[in-house]
């Protein structure tokens, strides 16, 4: 049920930047900063299961991401379509003027669902559309894995993640639609990859430019059964290209980037009119989170927006969050995805306001 309730007000707090393992006395002293304010009554659902356009999708949605062209929204993310489950998926384009009533639009690709390990594109996750003012044009970044039954080594279900790009057929903003035509591989595991990386191979990207230079955000997990315990299990990083086709280079004197001491994936990346980035992030079940960067390069230890303290809980474990779109007056729209006790994800959506306030760290 899409439920609305009665106005509430909370402050979550950004912590000063840091890159990389932070100690403590990184943490301990914070200047002015912007924060945000959720000014909607916790989250509501905007596409749940028996909604048009939901008949053939099983399990429900996970990752990508939303934008904003004109006076629509577009969503485009993975739908865990049927069985194996998360391996049969597909990536769906869907539509909607106010944001709470959405039509598919279409279905972008479709992964085999091969459970041998042997079709390296068997599950196909994270899509993440990109517009490139240079080419006049839309691409699609998605996540490639193989996939075969777990054992006692490791988490094969998605293993080996290679991230895809794909070229929209058509110029223009609303070449968002597609066709989409693959370019080929740009980013995946190889003799530069970190030893924070693991099994899961490269499991998101997150492409943005800063002036002439395009920087991504990557991650990976270590799903295999003797990790490295010196890293966080999930983590992400950064690599950098002259354009987004790349060839892309891992910026291993910084990476990982720690974003969370347990648990990082999936950022969006957002850049405010004041100049400053924000990713959004998956935080792993408990909550999305948020991190504050001045460059785009160097980030603030991640915060949890406490949606669960507001409104009606619908969700079991809340996920991804797929944008921060502008709305004007200092609102921003976060659309995400969050897991229900049926196993069935759907789409949520809530509103934060951006404001200045003098912060005070307590220890």
């Amino acid at each position: 049920m899409k439920n609305l309730g009665l106005r509430i007000v909370i402050i979550a707090v950004l912590s000063a930047p840091f890159c990389g393992f932070a100690s403590k006395a990184n943490l301990t002293q914070l200047p002015k900063r912007k924060i945000f304010k959720i000014v909607s009554p916790g989250s509501r659902i905007v596409i749940e299961k028996g909604d048009p356009g939901t008949e053939d999708n099983k399990y429900g949605f996970e990752g990508g991401r939303v934008v904003r062209i004109n006076k629509d929204y577009h969503l485009v993310t993975a739908e865990r379509a049927g069985d194996p489950k998360i391996v049969k998926m597909r990536l769906a384009h869907w539509k909607s003027r106010d944001g709470i009533s959405w039509q598919r639009v279409s279905t972008l690709y479709e992964s085999s669902g091969e459970f041998e390990g042997k079709d390296p594109r068997a599950a196909l996750w994270g899509p993440m559309p990109i517009f490139d003012k240079s080419k006049n044009r839309w691409y699609l970044v998605y996540v490639a894995y193989r996939a075969k039954p777990n054992d006692e080594t490791g988490w094969y279900l998605n293993h080996e993640g290679k991230i895809w790009l794909a070229e929209s057929q058509q110029k223009g903003r609303n070449g968002i639609d597609g066709p989409y035509k693959d370019l080929g591989i740009i980013l995946q595991p190889d003799e530069n990859s970190g030893p924070w990386e693991g099994l899961q191979g490269t499991d998101s990207f997150f492409p943005y430019k800063i002036d002439d230079t395009w920087y991504g955000f990557y991650g990976s997990a270590q799903t295999q059964a003797d990790r490295n315990m010196d890293y966080p299990k999930w983590c992400v990083g950064l690599a950098k290209a002259e354009s987004l086709q790349g060839p892309w280079e891992r910026m291993s004197e910084r990476n990982p980037i720690k974003l969370d001491p347990q648990f990082a994936e999936n950022p969006v990346v957002t850049r405010l009119k004041d100049g400053r980035w924000v990713a959004m992030v998956d935080g792993g079940g408990g909550g999305f989170k948020y991190s504050v960067s001045d460059d785009g390069l160097h980030w603030s230890r991640a915060v949890r927006v406490p949606l669960e303290r507001h409104g009606r809980r619908w969700w079991s474990a809340m996920r991804t969050p797929l944008c921060l779109i502008p709305e004007g007056e200092g609102i921003y729209t976060v659309f995400h995805t969050a897991y229900t006790k049926s196993e069935f994800a759907n789409v949520g959506m809530a509103k934060l306001k951006l404001i200045e306030e003098e912060v005070i760290h307590v220890e």
